[in-house]
């Protein structure tokens, strides 16, 4: 039982095949319903930008490569429309911008799990910072991103820097998606509370760990390489992956019995 005192959601064992056929019919919502896809795509990729351009004009250009990496923790929240949208396709119903915005405001626990993922996404640009002032200089400054990399790149203490952020980067997206991939589709779905929602989006993982490994890695590649041309790549990669995800989360978790 969950902590609500409802029967815990039903988890299903996937393949890698699983993952193939819900690409497909993330490709097929999208062809079908661009304007959708389009729409949450360049939201998402317009917040990178603005933030990108916020750390260029207070001269902290050179967090614009930690914050590319780190920008893939907040897709699942960003890509919940989406999720709508593929619900709504899937059912047959109506699909309109109102009616996705109403659909998300119904559920309240939505907002504690967006709480989870941005105070993930928070830790992991402290972390970048932290790690910067400890391997780099209490009061390291670069001026251009360029600058940095090359720090990065050629000395003992940027190469240090680089293996660790990334170690630590991998771990939080690790955590995040393992708390996420099947929990915002689920409180979308259901009348559940988000501690539930949780736990068995870390059942679905644990249940299948290979090829939900193998769907994080290909989520965190396909969203770094579409985020380095200024973050536009995003405009097309995010909604495909997001309606991949709704189309996931229903071979994961079991439909309510009658």
């Amino acid at each position: 039982m969950s902590i609500s005192g409802k029967v815990d959601p039903v988890v299903r064992a996937v393949a890698a095949t699983d993952i193939a056929e819900a690409l497909a019919e993330g490709l097929r919502d999208f062809q079908a319903l661009p304007l959708y896809g389009l729409a949450f795509g360049a939201l998402y990729a317009a917040g990178g930008i603005v933030i990108m351009l916020c750390l260029t004009a207070f001269g902290m250009v050179y967090l614009v490569y930690p914050l590319a990496a780190g920008f893939a923790l907040i897709g699942p929240f960003v890509a919940i429309g989406l999720y709508e949208v593929s619900r709504r396709r899937e059912h047959g119903e109506p699909v309109s911008f109102g009616a996705i915005w109403s659909a998300i405001r119904s559920r309240s626990e939505i907002g504690w799990m967006a709480f989870v993922t941005l105070f993930v996404f928070v830790i992991w640009m402290y972390q970048v910072r932290l790690l910067i002032a400890l391997l780099l200089g209490l009061h390291a400054s670069f001026s251009s991103l360029q600058e940095f990399m090359t720090v990065v790149l050629t000395t003992n203490e940027g190469l240090l820097f680089l293996a660790i952020g990334n170690a630590v980067g991998a771990a939080l997206s690790l955590i995040l998606f393992s708390l996420t991939v099947v929990s915002f589709p689920l409180l979308l779905d259901r009348e559940v509370d988000f501690v539930t929602a949780m736990v068995t989006s870390v059942r679905a993982v644990v249940t299948s760990p290979l090829p939900m490994i193998g769907w994080a890695a290909v989520i965190v590649m396909l969203l770094i390489v579409s985020a380095l041309p200024y973050f536009l790549g995003l405009v097309v990669t995010l909604p495909v992956l997001g309606h991949a995800t709704w189309h996931l989360y229903r071979r994961l978790v079991a439909p309510v019995s009658a």
